[in-house]
């Protein structure tokens, strides 16, 4: 039977029970790796329930830096035997199943072009640990340390990282270091090791570090200046707002006083935590909150208000799998058309859309500067995989001298020079209005704000005229965003190619590795990468530039593509749809795939082959 061979570029699956304590030890493992200098991409399959379920972390290992998921499995690690079945499937021929075999294998999950690797770690660690919950615990570790020899996992990197999680846990670093070396030992008795998959040092991750997306843009808004958070939990954007109490707590205490300089409310529901937020900006604050598919069908109505009165607002989506409770733990791009149109009526909302935890640092900064320069909601798209997934990143850099920008805000002294106020004047022709804070001037300004029509002195009124007039400055004011939003990035110096290739946040990893896939394939295309709505020229210019352009996105309904042609009016035929919805982040391979498949040249030349084909 042949093996699987290969150094640094492997794919690891570990299939274990929901609520036993095995994320730790998978986590470990990927830590590992990264430490010794190679990119690594894991990914928590975990079930929406809290404990006994099957739940899996998958592990892309990549010398060349490729951080996309790749399909099939090298190495499973299954002590699940719930999803034995499905796990021995997975397994590439020439690939290795590692297993607990304090009981024999039942010959169902025999394949006959896999390799074997029985350890009984159930066997072990009721021999060597008394406590049962450590038992549980610790027969992790020990498949942990089985695979550093295995793998060739530089055993003081495991060591060293159980060091540093246990520093005021010291009683337990021994008990660690002896399920490590439980594993490892019954390796070295029983198998030839390393197998023909293994890993060697590299110094390929440079000053790159592992974080994961909610972390973030919990460090972003502190940075960008934000005060305030109210939310209401979800999945899987929670640990957004748990991470910004934790900065906070570190970062926004008075000195002197010892007071807190931030509030953070839990919401009874969705809408309320936004009412909060709009409220908190309306007051000058710069405020936030967090959710996903389902909260912003909850939060349209205050969206819809925000818009229309011109109030500051940042909303974070972790987009997960829909529609109503959908698949809450799995990851999509579904709510690309509820947020960008939240609310009745004639409402368009601004979108960034960060690929990378660094960019969800960037952008969620600069959404608050984006909200008051616009006056407007900001709504930053992340999605299950960015957000709660750990990801190879640039360290999140801070320019010391940059200043926040508020936009046109009045002061107490420019109020006293003006002998009249027109809250929705448009003043610079560019569909962007003064405001003021409440109370910076003890006559002048704003006060109050309403939902309802106006004039450009807030003042009510249903007159059709001034009712258009109003909402065509807010659409200058759509075509003034395009100079703010982040641009599109190109990844060629000119467009020589007669196709092209749109992508967004998490699709972008696949997206590159399945571009030089499609290069050794004769198929070049050129690419963009979208960070943002409303759309500016450049990306128009590149649609015309192609003859037709594949767009990437994770949902069944191709929203993106809907939002191109809505946007910029284009020719439908002219965007063809690759994509991926199944909950799991989208593959290098299904990319590839689907190109070929739809590629205008590959097509006529299947049309031609089964032409020449004579009927049977």
């Amino acid at each position: 039977m042949e093996h699987i061979r290969a150094v640094n570029d492997i794919v690891v699956r570990f299939a274990n029970v929901n609520g036993t304590g095995s994320a730790s030890a998978n986590n470990m493992f990927a830590k590992a790796i990264f430490r010794m200098g190679i990119p690594v991409t894991p990914k928590n399959i975990f079930p929406s329930n809290i404990q006994g379920l099957p739940t899996w972390y998958e592990v892309r290992i990549s010398e060349k830096g490729y951080l996309g998921r790749r399909d099939g499995v090298d190495l499973m690690v299954c002590v699940n035997p719930q999803s034995m079945a499905r796990d021995v499937e997975s397994v590439k021929p020439g690939g290795y199943f590692v297993y607990d075999n304090t009981k024999k294998l039942h010959p169902e999950f025999i394949r006959e072009d896999i390799h074997y690797i029985g350890i009984p770690m159930t066997a072990m660690a009721m021999k060597h640990y008394s406590d049962p919950r450590q038992r549980q615990l610790f027969k992790n570790v020990i498949y942990v340390g089985a695979l550093s020899a295995l793998l060739d996992i530089e055993m003081e990197v495991l060591k060293g990282i159980i060091e540093g999680q246990f520093q005021r846990k010291q009683k337990l670093i021994a008990p660690n270091f002896k399920a490590l070396e439980l594993g490892e030992s019954y390796v070295h008795e029983h198998f030839e090791y390393p197998l023909g998959i293994r890993l060697e040092r590299r110094d390929n991750v440079g000053d790159q570090i592992l974080i994961d997306g909610n972390t973030a843009c919990a460090l972003g808004a502190i940075y960008g200046g934000a005060t305030v958070a109210a939310w209401y939990p979800i999945t899987p954007s929670t640990s957004i707002v748990g991470a910004f109490e934790k900065y906070a707590h570190k970062l926004r205490i008075d000195p002197e006083s010892g007071k807190n300089r931030y509030a953070i409310v839990q919401a009874e529901d969705e809408l309320a935590a936004m009412g909060m937020v709009i409220g908190a900006s309306w007051n000058g604050a710069r405020a936030f909150t967090t959710t996903s598919g389902p909260g912003v069908s909850l939060m349209s109505e205050f969206l819809g208000l925000a818009y229309f009165a011109e109030i500051p607002a940042v909303l974070v989506n972790v987009q997960r799998g829909g529609p109503s409770t959908g698949m809450p733990t799995r990851t999509q791009q579904p709510d690309l058309l509820s947020s960008a149109y939240a609310s009745h009526g004639d409402t368009r909302h601004v979108l960034l859309f960060p690929s990378s935890p660094a960019e969800c640092f960037e952008f969620m900064a600069k959404a608050f500067d984006l909200a008051d320069r616009l006056q407007t909601p900001i709504i930053l798209m992340s999605d299950l995989d960015l957000g709660m997934n750990d990801h190879v990143s640039p360290p999140l850099k801070w320019d010391d001298d940059s200043r926040y920008d508020l936009g046109k805000v009045l002061s107490a002294e420019e109020l006293e020079k003006m002998e009249e106020f027109g809250r929705y004047l448009d003043v610079d022709g560019d569909g962007i209005p003064y405001r003021t804070i409440p109370g910076t001037h003890p006559t002048k300004g704003s006060f109050f704000t309403r939902g309802t029509s106006k004039d450009e002195y807030a003042r009510y009124t249903e007159n059709g005229a001034a009712y258009v007039r109003n909402v065509d400055r807010l659409l200058k004011k759509w075509e003034t965003a395009k100079e703010y939003v982040p641009a599109p990035e190109f990844y060629q110096e000119k467009n020589d190619n007669p196709y092209g290739l749109i992508f967004f946040g998490t699709t972008t990893y696949a997206a590159l590795e399945a571009m030089e896939l499609l290069r050794e394939k004769g198929i070049a295309l050129d690419a963009m990468r979208l960070r943002a709505l409303p759309f500016n020229k450049e990306v128009r210019r590149f649609i015309d530039e192609h003859e037709q352009v594949f767009v990437v996105e994770q949902n069944r309904d191709a929203q993106l593509r809907s939002l191109l042609i809505n946007e910029m009016d284009l020719y439908p035929r002219q965007l063809i749809s690759v994509l991926n919805y199944d909950g799991q982040p989208i593959s290098a391979d299904t990319i590839e795939q689907q190109v070929i498949e739809k590629h205008p040249k590959e097509k006529q030349k299947d049309d031609i082959h089964k032409a020449e084909v004579p009927a049977s």
